[in-house]
């Protein structure tokens, strides 16, 4: 027997706070709480449960559970939204490395695309877009139809740690979007859990007025980077050499993005 609105292994619907009601007894699954008679640890999550859990007073399965009530609904739905407007920025540049780059020397291919810790920030989506021959400061809109934008055009926008240099762009799937660049190419990166490491610490660095005083040598900055990335090319005979270790969170938010 089966209810409407049941459960049936839905974890996308719900959040780790979601209470569960068995619909046939009404026994409720409190994550807070776990469950004794199973030997769940409190915190787990009903997503998290073991796939022969049942309830505890009837057996029910627990595809047959009903959300009784979830705080983490909001949040959840929130992070589905800014999900589908990343998928297509990630699909866009899927598209490009497949039709125009994944030949192209300085691609470093043990990276992929990956959009990395896009939230809302006032009227706008803003995060980092991982790619194998860039990263990117992303700024997407939200809601608005920016598919005016004049490809190229630059814009300067103030943020906490100092002022960043953003240009104008459109892509088929994404429409319009602005765009700081980070790194490129990609070549001090050894992994895709190294890039995405560096792409937070970028988005809490970004925030921290800490550093607005380093951004104010901007123009030092850039040129001693362009020097050892130099270094690094000259020094660089062939793809199975390691690549340089990757630069900390300070490194990369005071390396020439800010203008001050």
């Amino acid at each position: 027997m089966s209810f409407e609105g049941s459960y049936l292994g839905a974890n996308d619907r719900i959040s780790a706070q979601a209470v569960m009601e068995c619909k046939i007894c009404w026994t409720p699954y409190d994550p807070a709480e776990g469950d004794d008679f199973r030997q769940v640890e409190p915190g787990t999550p009903f997503a998290d449960l073991p796939e022969d859990w049942s309830c505890p007073n009837c057996d029910a399965p627990k595809e047959q559970f009903m959300v009784l009530e979830d705080p983490g609904a909001d949040a959840l739905r929130e992070a589905a939204r800014i999900g589908a407007v990343t998928d297509r920025l990630v699909a866009d540049f899927r598209e490009v490395y497949h039709a125009k780059m994944r030949d192209v020397p300085i691609v470093n291919k043990v990276l992929q695309v990956e959009a990395v810790g896009f939230r809302r920030h006032g009227e706008v989506l803003l995060g980092v877009l991982v790619s194998p021959w860039f990263m990117n400061l992303v700024m997407l809109p939200d809601g608005a139809d920016w598919s005016g934008l004049t490809p190229g055009e630059k814009e300067v926008i103030s943020f906490p740690s100092g002022d960043y240099e953003f240009l104008h762009n459109t892509r088929e799937m994404t429409g319009g979007y602005k765009a700081c660049s980070l790194f490129s190419p990609m070549a001090e990166f050894t992994s895709q859990k190294q890039a995405t490491d560096v792409a937070r610490a970028v988005m809490s660095a970004l925030f921290d007025e800490a550093h607005r005083d380093e951004t104010d040598r901007a123009a030092e900055i850039r040129a001693a980077r362009e020097a050892e990335l130099a270094a690094a090319e000259e020094g660089t005979e062939g793809a199975d050499e390691a690549f340089p270790e990757a630069p900390s969170r300070r490194a990369v938010i005071t390396a020439g993005m800010s203008e001050g």
